[in-house]
Parts: structure tokens; sequence; C-alpha cells
């Protein structure tokens, strides 16, 4: 009897540690899957199917509205703005992934754009190397597929703060042009011009900007 109530115990504390491990989303296994709602042909992934990447564009990563107050005439007193994947079909398979731009004031370089605005975009990998790009809005978010490279730039005058949140307790990150040409030691001059397809006077030009 004894050893029956220890089995018991056993197995329900296997079950209390085994069961938040089911609860997250595992690693995606490509730079991203667009949620294509309304197609059949694509293998599922994370519950939806993959969008095909050469119909992909900026739109699919972006969320407008979260500069427009909510209507907060509830018994709770708030209203919650859900950003999901209905939302963003980019975020599929991604995870958590949040940003934030504060913009201060200032004038624009072009009449077309907002004066506080910021120019987002990623690169997808080998072969298409597809630049997505998108010039946001304020009260606009954009998702940023784990891994890629990718960059944010302010296209006003004004002041810009750029906040941004990860699904880890210690994320890492990395400036490529900084990871290629200010490693401590230096990579070799001749690396560096083949990576770059240019001479090695470039490349070792290049290389002394960073000490």
């Amino acid at each position: 009897m004894a050893a029956a109530n220890r089995l018991v115990v056993f197995i329900a504390l296997i079950s209390l540690t085994s069961s938040p491990a089911l609860a997250t989303d595992g690693k995606p296994l490509q730079d991203y899957c667009v949620a294509d709602k309304g197609g059949d042909n694509a293998v599922p992934m994370n519950g939806f199917a993959c969008k095909p990447p050469q119909s992909v564009t900026p739109n699919d990563f972006t969320f407008s509205g979260l500069n427009k107050p909510g209507d907060t005439a509830n018994p709770a007193g708030f209203k919650v703005t859900l950003v999901t994947v209905d939302q963003i079909p980019g975020l599929n398979t991604q995870g958590l992934s949040m940003g934030r731009l504060d913009f201060g004031p200032g004038g624009v370089n072009a009449p077309h754009i907002h004066p506080r605005a910021s120019e987002v975009g990623f690169v997808t990998t080998l072969p298409e190397t597809k630049l997505i790009t998108k010039v946001l809005q304020a009260g606009e978010a954009f998702v940023f597929p784990q891994a890629l490279t990718h960059y944010q730039r302010n296209v006003g005058k004004g002041p810009a703060v750029a906040i941004s949140a990860l699904d880890s307790q210690n994320p890492g990150t990395q400036r490529v042009v900084a990871a290629v040409l200010g490693s401590n030691p230096k990579l070799p001059v001749e690396v560096v011009a083949k990576a770059l397809q240019a001479d090695n006077n470039v490349a070792a030009q290049l290389l002394s900007k960073f000490k």
C-alpha cells in the first residue's frame, strides 16, 4: 500500500514538472510563416498554413491602431487591444515579440512622411535575401522574425526612442557590421575582402575604423 502511494506521488510530481513545457510554442522551423488563413495548399504550421513567400508584403508584419483610444465605459474600466496572429499574420510561429517607438517633436525629410515616423525592415535568408520594409506611423507595430537581420531608423528630424521586448530573459544581440569589422582579434583582411567582394586595401580601411 505504501509503495502504491509513493507511485501515485511520483507520477503526480512528473505531471507537475512536465506540464509547463507543453504550454510554450516551439521554435520556428523557417525564417517566417505568414498565416494564410484562406489557403489550403500549404503545410499547416502552428495551426495556420504558410502564405507563399512571393506573395508576402510588409503589411503582413504590421499592425495599426495602438494610438486609438478604446472604449473604457465597462465594468472593468479598461479596454484591451488584442494583437495576435489574427491581427499580424507575420507573427505566426514567432512566439512573443513586442516593440514600441517614441518620437519627439520635429520636422520631416519628405512632405508625405508624418513628423513622427520610423522606417523598419528586415532581410530574409539566402537565396532570396528579400528586403521587407515599411514606414511606421504613430500607433503602428511591426514584427521582426526571429534571428533575421533587421533595422530601424528615424526618418524625421526629431529624436526617437525604440523600446523592444523579446521572449528571452537574456536575449543576445549582435550588430552585423560590428561583428564583421570590429571583432577582437580582427578578422583577417583577406576574409573581410572576400566577404565584401572588395580588394584588400578597402577591407583594411574599413577594419581600421573599428578600434
